[in-house]
């Protein structure tokens, strides 16, 4: 038994342990404790029969290092005394982090405090946590205000101008620069210009309205064989082009078709038209759904409405039709009756100008001259006022008068998908009483009764796909009529009050000409010329003898007059 308790290779008595241990002063660190053991265990060799109560000892005396400091003068205990300790890491700068991270930390002593405070003073960078708080923020402030299905709409900006006339004597027609900015990436670049024609603005109205059966087109302007150059009615038809292809760019279903695309960005746009006529040479009525479907749109037997909404809309948008047209009427009289005013002011113009001419006393000439030109500047308001009440509320009402039968194109498209249904169930009729009659023969031929089978089946997915057609075709014709209702408030309402606007400013400017020429007035009866003094030195430093023709003038006509009144007397 002495013989292994001197051999043992741990010697660590516990009591010489426990005493190296609290030799130590406040460093408490596994190290130094372990270094010291060993140092007292070569003195005191004990036996393996203690290594279980040494093991016990051991746990117990770690839990005593962690709870038995006691030593406030600094968190890391005397320095110096062992080169060990120096080397050790310092765990304090782990748990500055952490009382930076985690507020009211409650540490074992009040000593973090003092280490947060210290790696501030050591200059270490802010924790990685900080900045990465303020990125949701950012974030949120960027992210847009509308909708996705707002944000993935398609933008169009279009303008129609510099309309010009090309071409000789018998050809000649008016061409029109198309400017397009636009958000779409269906097409190549942003922003874009071509020159198009009249014809062509009604070649892409006839395509949509076949692409797209039962959508409401906004149509373009009516053809004029007389005066179509004169330059007011071509600055009216530019207008009205513009607004037209601008609503066809602002409609959900239009914007999305490829011959809009072909009329505003093709650069060779009759080569383009041709070609797509010798790819689609039944271009017209059959193409579209109807075409695709194989169905006849032709004109059926008399169409009765059976649904009421159709019914009513039918009514109302005939009797809108007509007051619109009325309205129309009384616009086209107001119009010529500001250009027979701006007429009759431009005469009253001329003869106070040819009075003015003969007036021999230059204190009513100035005035007479001052009244003609105002009568030039009136005739002039009245003419750009004209202009402008055509180009406001006149070309709203034409406008809607043209949609008005766009509609009724819908409708008529309406009434052909009916008859077609009908007529597809017609022809699945006959080729069912057609597959009865060789069914009930029993002597036919299996593959000619195949054939009438696949005839059956052919004719009722036709009557499948016309119906609902049919069908698609009313959802769809709704929404449009929905769609024309809200557009027709808004347009007619900025043209009302366009057209007051103006009005307003037209009168505005008429009295402050009126105002004008009274101050003139006035300051001609103080002894002050009419018109500047630089023009009236003109005058006065003009020939002297045109002073004294107005002299000799007048004595020659009074020497006259009392000639032919002594001629009297002596009678």
């Amino acid at each position: 038994m002495d013989i292994h308790e001197s051999e043992s290779p741990w010697g660590d008595e516990p009591s010489q342990s426990t005493t190296s241990r609290q030799s130590e002063s406040s460093t408490n660190t596994t190290i130094t404790s372990t270094h010291a053991t060993t140092h007292e265990s070569l003195a005191a060799p004990q036996s393996p029969a203690r290594r279980g109560p040494r093991a016990h000892r051991k746990i117990s005396a770690q839990v005593t290092k962690l709870e038995a400091v006691d030593d406030t003068t600094d968190p890391l205990g005397p320095l110096g005394e062992s080169s060990i300790i120096a080397e050790a890491p310092t765990p304090p700068l782990k748990e500055s982090v952490g009382a930076r991270n985690v507020s009211n930390a409650q540490p074992s002593t009040g000593t973090p405090i003092d280490q947060s405070d210290e790696q501030q003073r050591t200059g270490n960078p802010p924790p990685v946590q900080f900045p990465g708080v303020e990125g949701p923020q950012q974030k949120r402030q960027t992210q847009p205000s509308i909708s996705v299905e707002q944000a993935a709409k398609p933008t169009f900006n279009i303008t129609v101008g510099d309309p010009h006339k090309v071409g000789d004597l018998t050809s000649s027609h008016i061409v029109y620069q198309i400017r397009t900015k636009t958000t779409s990436k269906a097409y190549r670049r942003p922003e874009f210009e071509v020159s198009r024609r009249y014809r062509d603005f009604l070649w892409i109205y006839n395509q949509l309205h076949n692409n797209n059966p039962g959508v409401v087109v906004p149509p373009p302007p009516e053809k004029q064989a007389v005066g179509r150059f004169d330059t007011n009615f071509v600055e009216s038809r530019r207008a009205a082009l513009e607004r037209m292809v601008n609503k066809i760019a602002a409609h959900p279903i239009l914007q999305h078709d490829a011959d809009l695309k072909i009329f505003l960005e093709s650069e060779t746009f009759g080569i383009d038209v041709k070609n797509k006529e010798n790819r689609e040479p039944d271009l017209g009525q059959s193409k579209g759904m109807f075409g695709s479907l194989g169905l006849s749109v032709g004109g059926g037997g008399k169409f009765v409405e059976h649904d009421d909404w159709f019914h009513d809309r039918k009514i109302y948008l005939d009797a809108l039709e007509s007051q619109l047209k009325a309205l129309m009427k009384a616009i086209d009289t107001v119009v010529a009756q500001r250009k027979g005013l701006a007429e009759a002011a431009g005469d009253f113009s001329s003869s106070l100008h040819a009075l003015a001419t003969v007036e021999l006393s230059s204190s009513l000439s100035g005035p007479l001259e001052g009244l003609s030109d105002l009568q030039l500047r009136i005739r002039e308001l009245y003419e750009r006022q004209a202009q402008q009440d055509i180009l406001t509320l006149g070309i709203t009402i034409d406008e809607y008068i043209r949609i008005i039968g766009s509609i009724k194109t819908s409708f008529a498209q309406r009434q052909k998908s009916f008859h077609s249904w009908h007529a597809a169930e017609a022809e699945l009729l006959k080729r069912r009483n057609t597959q009865e009659k060789i069914l009930r023969q029993g002597k036919s031929q299996q593959d000619r009764i195949n054939q009438i089978n696949a005839d059956v089946a052919d004719a009722e997915r036709k009557v499948h796909q016309s119906r609902l057609l049919f069908e698609d075709m009313g959802r769809l014709m709704r929404n449009e009529l929905e769609r024309f209702e809200k557009e027709k408030v808004e347009d007619f309402k900025s043209g009302v009050e366009t057209f007051l606007e103006g009005a307003v400013e037209a009168q505005k400017e008429l009295i402050e000409l009126w105002e004008s020429f009274l101050l003139q007035l006035d300051a001609g009866e103080d002894g002050n010329p009419l018109y500047p003094p630089e023009n009236r030195g003109a005058e006065e430093t003009a020939v002297p003898t045109s002073e004294a023709a107005p002299q000799d003038a007048d004595e020659e006509r009074a020497a006259a007059v009392a000639a032919a009144v002594a001629a009297e007397e002596t009678q």
